[in-house]
C-alpha cells in the first residue's frame, strides 16, 4: 500500500460547511420528477439530493458527474454502491485516501483522509444525462464546496462534464483548459486541475479506462500533493 501524502496541520478554525441542495430541491423540474418517480417504484432508496462525503480541509477534492440510480442514490453516499465507487474507493485506498474498508453501503465504518467526493450534479438523472441547465442550477453548490476547502490542492474531475463544471466555477476558460485523460491544469491562485476519464463500468469494460490508467493519476496527484 502507497504511503498517504503527509498533509500539513489543520487550520485555527474548522471549515464552515458550504450550502447544499435541500433533501427536496425543486431547481431542476425535471430531476425532481424523476426523484419522485424512484420514491414510488424504490421507496427504500435515498432518492434525494446526494450531500458530499469527507472532511472539508482535505487537499484533494474529486468531482464526479452525478449520482447513479442504484449507487448513490439509493445509498446516499457520493459513488457508493455501484461499480464506478468499486473502482474509485479501492484506488483511493490504495493510495491512503480512506480509512477502514469500503462495503457499498454507508454504515460500513469507511472514512476518507485528506480527500473530499461530491459531484457536479447532486440529483440522479434520467439515464446519466443530466441537461446543460441542470449542470448550470446545482454549480452554485460545486462553488460554495470548493469555496468551504481552506487547504484545497487539487481537485481530480471525473469526465468532461465534471471537468467543464469545475472550470466555470472557478471562473476558467475551457479553451485554455481543455479536457484530457491524465492531464494536470496547474491553475493560477488556486487548485491543480487534474482530468480522468470516469471510472464507471463502461469505460473499464470497453478499454477506455483501465485499473492500471487510474491508478497512474493518482500517483500523479499524490506527488504533487507532497510537493506542495
Amino acid at each position: 500500500m502507497n504511503e498517504p501524502p503527509a498533509a500539513p496541520l489543520p487550520p485555527a478554525q474548522p471549515p464552515v460547511p458550504p450550502a447544499a441542495p435541500p433533501a427536496d430541491c425543486l431547481r431542476c423540474p425535471r430531476l425532481a420528477a424523476f426523484r419522485a418517480g424512484n420514491r414510488a417504484r424504490h421507496p427504500d432508496f435515498h432518492n434525494a439530493p446526494v450531500l458530499s462525503f469527507g472532511p472539508l480541509d482535505a487537499r484533494l477534492l474529486v468531482v464526479g458527474l452525478a449520482p447513479g440510480l442504484k449507487g448513490a442514490n439509493a445509498t446516499g453516499r457520493p459513488f457508493t454502491g455501484d461499480y464506478a465507487g468499486d473502482l474509485l474507493y479501492a484506488t483511493l485506498a490504495k493510495f491512503g485516501f480512506t480509512r477502514g474498508d469500503y462495503g457499498a453501503r454507508t454504515d460500513d465504518g469507511l472514512a476518507l483522509a485528506d480527500a473530499r467526493i461530491t459531484n457536479a450534479v447532486r440529483c440522479v438523472p434520467p439515464e446519466n444525462k443530466p441537461m446543460g441547465a441542470e449542470i448550470r442550477a446545482c454549480r452554485r453548490y460545486l462553488e460554495a464546496e470548493i469555496a468551504a476547502m481552506p487547504r484545497l490542492a487539487v481537485i481530480l474531475a471525473l469526465g468532461t462534464i465534471a471537468h467543464n463544471s469545475v472550470l466555470a466555477a472557478l471562473g476558467r476558460r475551457r479553451s485554455a483548459h481543455p479536457f484530457g485523460h491524465g492531464v494536470v491544469h496547474p491553475l493560477p491562485g488556486g487548485p491543480a486541475l487534474v482530468a480522468s476519464y470516469h471510472c464507471s463500468r463502461y469505460n473499464t469494460n470497453t478499454g477506455r479506462l483501465t485499473t492500471e490508467m487510474f491508478e497512474a493519476v493518482f500517483a500523479a496527484i499524490c506527488t504533487r500533493l507532497n510537493e506542495t
